[in-house]
């Protein structure tokens, strides 16, 4: 990460400069070490410029020129979610940057970047990738411009952009570049896009076995055709039949290639099993990065999810594959974190993207090959998908029982529907595996909703509550379902959200944090919120717009608090639903105004500047119009 680091290994220059919004912290969980590893395994120098200044091009000359290339990232996240909650308002911290500090990197790092990566030294290669450029690497919808914008690799100027989680197509890449190919013959490799220049778009003639989306111009004018391409990406994210997408972009073209296929057990577990040390780097001294804080002690044993809900992004990055970790891997992992000296014998969290998808996939291969479903499991779980859960309890019994452990929580979300199959896997999470609480995520209450999301019926959170209640009880244990919910979501309006509030009443729960729903680039959700259609069915959704529309709904997630009295109550007004407002039992809330106790102003954290957001100098979260 240092110049001072490189001479210490006697390099006298480096292959490949990973840069990153993110601070570096070099645990598998963080993209750049987890890749940074792994090319070093492959024998490249790789140094880690970590969220460089981005107004100038020196710190991406710190390393020297790089002999084969730049590898940029925005980060585990996307910039613009780091930056801006749902209210498009400047957060106040930044979980991947050590202090919490906000600020230390730009909106759309991806773009700032690769062009200061080109900036500082031409005519070296500029590889893209990362949530970021993944996830916008054709035409999208952009909350927080409120516009479509175009694929990112025409305005990053990158020569190529691998997406999905990277390792085998950047591996491929950097050995290729290596051996000195040009760049032009790396366009097969599956898991990457590239752009065509106005020369080479003209003279290229695309065949059958390419899908051929509308194009930018005709998805920012037309919500239709934008719905129509949605529906059409989404139908190529299976590596067993998808199709090159291509995307014309006015005299310019996007060539975006089928989904690398997903590693092995062998490849994973080596990925895996490289030499982190589970640390951030020691320059940041004692200043906490909160991300490394929350995974510091858990293991990954999974990647991907089938789940396919709407308003989610990781089957459009990590793939609808689940790729697991040998048994074998997943222990001598914990063996090595046993052996660290801070380690209290509690691993936080043994999971992934959904805790119980360990080991599964679709048992019947050859039907696999012809499959375009977006979800295994919605609108009721597939017949081919194998759902054993029997290789999942011996792995958490044995992760249980390893030298150094006491505990093995499990804090990842477990898909409800999914535990309901195995009753023993919901007795073993409720006897060893919960701290006492357990997130699950039922999301709402209204069929319509629950349908729009690919989530399955509140029956099912509460058959699994109820078996998860008993199981607790049996081994003597007083535990509890913290359960999520989201407002603002296409396709629910006030009723639905009032329907939501009356069923938190009856079951007594009250959630202190709720989910306001962020539009994120790619996600089905996103396309219904700015096309107002379903891409599948064509058919029409409700969306709330606005910031009272969207408050409202977050207030009725959370009725009962005094402060949001005023806007429960114009919720249920504005609903009809006067009958809910008085003293019966059956009310929400009562006829007068509850009396607010103001609570004390919370001191400034030290690290928070007055005029700052992402941008030092920036004295407010709204951008000032052009003179």
């Amino acid at each position: 990460m240092t110049p001072a680091e490189v001479a210490a290994r006697g390099w006298d220059a480096v292959d490949v400069v990973f840069v990153t919004g993110d601070a570096y912290v070099d645990h598998p969980s963080f993209a750049m070490a987890l890749l940074g590893r792994l090319l070093e395994a492959e024998g490249f120098r790789v140094a880690i410029l970590s969220q460089p200044d981005w107004r100038s091009c020196k710190p991406w000359k710190t390393f020297g020129r790089p002999r084969i290339c730049f590898a940029v990232s925005a980060g585990n996240m996307d910039s613009m979610l780091n930056h801006y909650t749902a209210n498009r308002k400047v957060r106040n911290d930044d979980a991947y940057s050590p202090g919490g500090r906000i600020g230390l990197r730009p909106d759309r790092a991806t773009l700032a970047y690769c062009q200061r990566a080109r900036e500082a030294f031409p005519g070296v290669p500029i590889i893209a990738g990362g949530v970021e450029a993944s996830l916008r690497r054709l035409a999208h919808y952009d909350y927080w411009s409120d516009t479509v914008r175009r694929s990112i690799l025409l305005d990053a100027k990158a020569d190529l952009l691998v997406y999905g989680m990277g390792e085998r197509p950047l591996v491929e890449i950097v050995r290729r570049l290596a051996a000195g190919e040009p760049l032009d013959q790396l366009r097969e490799l599956c898991g990457v896009a590239y752009r065509l220049g106005v020369v080479e778009a003209a003279s290229c003639r695309f065949t059958e076995e390419e899908k051929i989306l509308p194009s930018y111009e005709q998805v920012a004018a037309d919500k239709s055709a934008f719905a129509e391409m949605t529906r059409r990406i989404f139908e190529e994210t299976n590596p067993d039949n998808s199709r090159s997408l291509v995307q014309f972009h006015g005299r310019e073209t996007v060539v975006v290639n089928p989904p690398a296929w997903p590693l092995t057990e062998a490849e994973i577990d080596r990925v895996y099993g490289l030499p982190f040390t589970r640390r951030p780097h020691p320059s940041y001294g004692r200043r906490k990065i909160p991300a490394f804080e929350t995974v510091k002690t858990s293991i990954q044993i999974l990647r991907g999810c089938f789940g396919g809900c709407t308003f989610c992004s990781i089957a459009a990055h990590e793939g609808r594959i689940i790729q697991s970790r040998s048994e074998k891997s997943v222990l001598e992992e914990i063996g090595r974190m046993a052996e660290q000296p801070d380690f209290t014998g509690v691993l936080s969290d043994l999971g992934g993207p959904t805790a119980n998808m360990y080991g599964m996939n679709c048992g019947r291969p050859e039907a696999r090959k012809k499959c375009r479903r977006i979800s295994c499991l919605h609108p009721a779980i597939c017949p081919n998908l194998a759902t054993d859960h029997g290789p999942l309890l011996r792995l958490m019994e044995s992760a249980l029982k390893a030298p150094g452990v006491k505990k093995a929580l499990v804090a990842s979300g477990i898909r409800m529907d999914l535990a309901l199959q195995c009753p023993e896997y919901i007795r073993a999470i409720a006897r060893h595996h919960t701290g006492g609480r357990l997130k699950v995520a039922p999301e709402h209450v209204d069929p319509k909703v629950l349908g729009l999301m690919k989530k399955p019926p509140i029956g099912a959170f509460e058959q699994f509550s109820k078996a998860f209640q008993k199981a607790s009880k049996t081994s003597g244990k007083e535990q509890y379902l913290v359960p999520y919910f989201i407002a603002g979501h296409p396709g629910c309006d006030l009723p639905a959200m009032i329907e939501l509030a009356l069923y938190l009443r009856k079951h007594n729960l009250r959630p202190e944090k709720v989910q306001d729903f962020i539009p994120g680039p790619m996600d089905v959700a996103t396309c219904m919120y700015h096309t107002g259609l379903d891409p599948f069915s064509g058919k029409p959704v409700f969306v709330p717009r606005g910031d009272r529309q969207r408050r409202l709904q977050r207030a009725l997630l959370q009725y009962y608090k005094p402060e949001n009295y005023r806007d429960v109550r114009a919720a249920l007004v504005e609903a009809g639903r006067e009958d809910l407002i008085g003293s019966g039992p059956e009310c929400l809330i009562s006829e007068r105004s509850p009396k607010i106790i103001k609570e004390r102003p919370k001191k400034r954290l030290a690290n928070r500047q007055t005029n700052s957001g992402y941008r030092p100098y920036r004295r407010s979260a709204k951008r000032r119009s052009a003179s």
